[in-house]
């Protein structure tokens, strides 16, 4: 057998189920820029356009539109157009996006906090700042990926909300609800969402290994879970040659997300 042919039948890693979870959060997605932040939701993002997404829109991270699935890390040998910051908003405000954001700090019902650590007139860690996600969740679908699943992260209360949760948008109104739309957590260990009747996180799907023992004693709130919870889908064949051979040669999602 090939090499070629070797790597693709090697049985697949925790990291590509969490590709290829990633990548789900845009199937059915249409014309609308896939923003991912971190190397895993990245190459999620390439694998959905390349597979069930085709209308996708990808940039190269900065401010180009490209037209071509490179590998991560190498330049696009396609550009499709050029999108400044001033146009990239207007997508944002207008819902044409779909980003999937990290969190620092995730509560049962979404806010999500990426500022700081402790109590906001002395915290005891200053993060990255709220940057666009209160515009993000109130404006376009905005899903998060968590590398590493523990109670640090996911937290009864936020320190601070920067990404505002089904909650605090109710609680704002119908100007804040119109758009609002969380539709996937994705971490190390699952998937979650929030289809319950008070908008909480639920346990959707287990990665192959996990228990469901394992995610509850890793999360700082009483989580939805249902009476039976499935696996989260096998990559296919062609998923993971794509992965492998095309999208992620080097390997780089095994550094963000390890069994």
């Amino acid at each position: 057998m090939s090499g070629t042919g070797t790597t693709t039948a090697a049985p697949a890693t925790r990291a590509e189920y969490c590709v290829v979870a990633c990548a789900e959060a845009w199937r059915g997605a249409g014309e609308v820029l896939a923003s991912p932040m971190g190397t895993v939701p990245t190459i999620g993002a390439r694998l959905a356009r390349l597979t069930f997404a085709p209308d996708l829109l990808l940039t190269d991270g900065e401010a180009l539109l490209i037209g071509d699935v490179s590998a991560v890390g190498a330049a696009p040998r396609v550009v499709e157009g050029w999108l400044p910051y001033r146009q990239h908003l207007a997508l944002v405000a207008t819902g044409r996006r779909h980003v999937m954001m990290g969190a620092s700090q995730l509560d049962r019902y979404g806010n999500q906090n990426i500022s700081c650590v402790g109590d906001w007139e002395r915290p005891r860690r200053q993060l990255l700042g709220v940057r666009g996600a209160p515009v993000n969740t109130l404006n376009n679908p905005t899903s998060y990926w968590v590398p590493k699943h523990s109670t640090r992260v996911f937290v009864e209360r936020v320190d601070m909300v920067c990404g505002v949760g089904y909650d605090r948008a109710a609680a704002a109104g119908p100007s804040a609800t119109r758009f609002h739309r969380i539709p996937d957590v994705i971490s190390d260990l699952g998937v979650f969402d929030f289809e319950t009747p008070d908008r909480t996180m639920r346990l959707r799907s287990l990665h192959p290994g996990v228990t469901v023992e394992q995610v509850v004693e890793s999360t700082g709130f009483a989580l939805a879970v249902p009476s039976e919870v499935p696996y989260t889908r096998e990559p296919t064949a062609e998923e993971l040659r794509l992965i492998r051979e095309e999208i992620d040669p080097k390997g780089l999602r095994d550094r963000e997300a390890r069994a």
